[in-house]
């Protein structure tokens, strides 16, 4: 079994924490996605479950053993680093087989499984060129090659994709989600693209400055963020925040912020309610604001003059920079939107998405619902141990 553990775990380096007090268990055979800002501590957290660094306190469990103290060859775990770290005098076929014959196993063996891993990763005509001779894209697959012939319990990414092309970056985050789903390995991969999060992950662990934030599905991080970092950092173009004062009763409660005034509905008015007085953000994604001219029947809107001041035509979607009293917001609206820069028009907030969060704390007051199609397409990726509490969790 597969499962890792980190209990309390902390290291520091120097006065520096790196990571600090991190409680995390992992399933087997789940996909789980490190992500956060650079220098956030995401990616000591692996290599203290790789031993390449020491902890500093706690207690690291692969499965039921504690391998605080193993060496790192006796671990069992894989790791892809974001440099290739090729052998450059050696052929494809020998920088993917020196591990396993470094463990002593037979030629037949390493023979067999670096030919099955390198038809896994479309490979095989490259087995006898040298890394010089390679591509971005396929010294990647030469080092995902590398790790899979161990057939480790766990796969460790360490930012695998941040030296490749966009193109290649969408290919090989595909081809990484296939191997999860073929070899049935538990998988932790560290990023800063909360795209690349979003699109892989069975679940998402956000860090900053060492801090574990939140951990959940991509549709729980996406539509029930805890505070406002989080909440920030999920999200393609991220949220926008406009402060204001909640105001009124548990009949209405209004977000008055200057010019710009919403009224929310009885429900979320009752939630609120004990919060009236405070100050608070508010916040909505860019794919929650329209154009008026083109809302879905199903929305429950408020609308809102604003000022268009630029527009960013992008094919299937129009971004919308606007300003709203003194509020800069982004609207990512239907393409066929007639608005245009320097135009006054109606755009309409969807007032189920609106998202609230206590302006001192930064923590979110209220949490809106996932979807229930949502809800069971996240319990369906997720490991037997997680699905079902994944899915009570947000009900």
């Amino acid at each position: 079994m597969a499962r890792v553990v980190y209990e309390h775990v902390t290291k520091r380096f120097g006065d520096v924490i790196a990571v600090n007090d991190l409680s995390l268990e992992i399933q087997d055979r789940e996909f789980l996605v490190l992500v956060g800002p650079s220098g956030c501590g995401k990616s000591t957290v692996i290599r203290l479950l790789a031993g390449l660094e020491t902890l500093t306190a706690g207690k690291i469990y692969l499965g039921d053993r504690l391998i605080n103290d193993v060496p790192v060859r006796d671990r069992d775990i894989a790791m892809v680093f974001q440099s290739y770290a090729l052998y450059p005098h050696m052929t494809v076929f020998d920088n993917m087989a020196f591990g396993l014959r470094m463990h002593g196993t037979s030629k037949d063996d390493v023979s067999k499984r670096v030919l099955a891993a390198a038809e896994a990763l479309g490979i095989e005509e490259l087995l006898e060129r040298r890394p010089a001779q390679l591509s971005g894209g396929q010294r990647q697959r030469v080092a995902l090659g590398r790790a899979i012939v161990r057939e480790p319990q766990v796969f460790l990414f360490d930012e695998p994709l941040s030296n490749l092309d966009a193109k290649l970056r969408v290919q090989t985050r595909t081809e990484i989600s296939k191997l999860h789903q073929r070899l049935g390995t538990t998988f932790i991969y560290v990023t800063h693209d909360q795209v690349e999060a979003m699109t892989m992950a069975t679940r998402i662990a956000v860090i900053k400055d060492g801090l574990l934030h939140q951990v959940g599905t991509p549709e729980e991080l996406y539509f029930q963020p805890d505070n406002l970092f989080v909440a920030g950092f999920i999200g393609s173009p991220a949220m926008n925040f406009v402060p204001g004062v909640l105001k009124g009763t548990a009949d209405q409660m209004t977000l008055d912020a200057g010019m710009l005034r919403i009224d929310f509905p009885p429900q979320r008015s009752r939630s609120l309610s004990p919060h009236a007085g405070q100050e608070v953000q508010l916040g909505i994604r860019p794919e929650d604001i329209y154009s008026s001219e083109l809302v879905p029947a199903h929305v429950n809107g408020a609308q809102v003059a604003a000022r268009v001041d630029v527009t960013e035509m992008l094919g299937s979607e129009t971004l919308l920079h606007l300003d709203i009293d003194q509020h800069r917001l982004l609207a990512k609206v239907d393409p066929r939107t007639r608005a245009r820069a320097g135009q006054e028009i109606q755009v309409t907030l969807d007032i189920d998405r609106l998202h609230v969060f206590d302006a001192r704390t930064e923590k979110a007051i209220d949490k809106i619902e996932v979807p229930a199609e949502l809800q069971e397409s996240a319990a369906a990726r997720l490991p037997a141990a997680l699905a079902g509490e994944s899915l009570a969790e947000t009900q």
